[in-house]
């Protein structure tokens, strides 16, 4: 079955000051998006769509895409500010994107198989993805299905500063009830997990880093969605459309269950600069250990 990954990415220039300074953190001057794509093709999929914005997009086609194209179909969509359905306009003010639900319904034209969403700094381990394509490899007919890839709490910390997180609520089914948004997840002096707002956090706690896996139909959901949401935040200059909006709406109109897939793989990212020297160390031992080659 083909089966596509779309990489949000239409934030990095501005994150990072220019896409020639993405962090590079395998020994070959890999990057996190360099994992991802490894890690997507030996799962099985055939097919990396990048959600950018047009400004970037010859820098990103040379530094990034031009390392890709000889190993994986590329091809690449577009996230600007006025692309809306019709009769809706950019707020005079608002300067923000429209969040991660609307970078998603930018690539419906090209993507018509089932496929992933990931963001693109994130590091998310083979396992992960591994889930994710046996899911989309069962859908047999063309409706509706959902599923969310869950991270064990204790594989997303960061040593250097608390984390927000989506921790997931399932059914006995494995069923995705909710993800609620926790602020400050840290580690107490005694090694027990500490949060602003929520008590009786553990290590197991599954909780979601942003990969989620749909069959194509979710577009046309999701286009009636974000109308709905445009419709009440129109001139608001920072409300954004998140893909977590979508997936709680569909749960709520029960148009489907969501199934949560637990991976044990450890999610890399640098949240704090400090970050970037322990995710380095944990790329080399993941080489030594022989899960990944020297280079890529």
């Amino acid at each position: 079955m083909n089966k596509t990954v779309l990489i949000m990415a239409a934030g990095m220039g501005s994150r990072y000051g220019g896409l020639k300074q993405l962090d590079h953190i395998g020994p070959g001057g890999e990057t996190i998006i360099d994992y991802a794509v490894f890690d997507a093709v030996r799962a099985g999929f055939n097919k990396i769509v990048f959600i950018i914005r047009k400004d970037i997009e010859e820098e990103f086609r040379r530094v990034i895409g031009s390392r890709l194209s000889d190993k994986v179909a590329v091809e690449y969509v577009f996230q600007e500010l006025n692309d809306l359905p019709e009769g809706f306009n950019v707020p005079q003010e608002r300067s923000k994107p429209w969040g991660t639900g609307h970078a998603m319904l930018c690539a419906e034209k090209v993507v018509k198989e089932p496929f992933i969403v990931i963001n693109a700094d994130d590091f998310y381990g083979f396992d992960a993805f591994k889930k994710a394509a046996d899911f989309l490899d069962r859908i047999t007919s063309s409706k509706l299905e959902a599923a969310l890839v869950g991270y064990y709490l204790k594989n997303t910390l960061s040593n250097h500063g608390s984390v927000a997180r989506g921790v997931c609520s399932a059914d006995k089914e494995g069923n995705l009830i909710d993800v609620e948004e926790i602020l400050e997840i840290h580690r107490n002096p005694q090694g027990k997990i500490q949060a602003s707002n929520r008590e009786g956090l553990d290590d197991n706690n599954l909780v979601s880093m942003n990969l989620w896996a749909f069959s194509p139909e979710v577009f046309q959901f999701s286009q009636q969605y974000f109308i709905n949401f445009l419709e009440k935040h129109r001139d608001e200059t920072k409300s954004e459309f998140y893909i977590p909006l979508i997936v709680n709406t569909l749960i709520q109109e029960e148009k489907l269950p969501v199934k949560v897939l637990e991976t044990d793989a450890a999610w890399f990212g640098v949240t704090y600069k400090e970050d970037k020297a322990d995710v380095i160390a944990k790329i080399k031992a993941l080489i030594e250990g022989g899960q990944y080659p020297e280079k890529l």
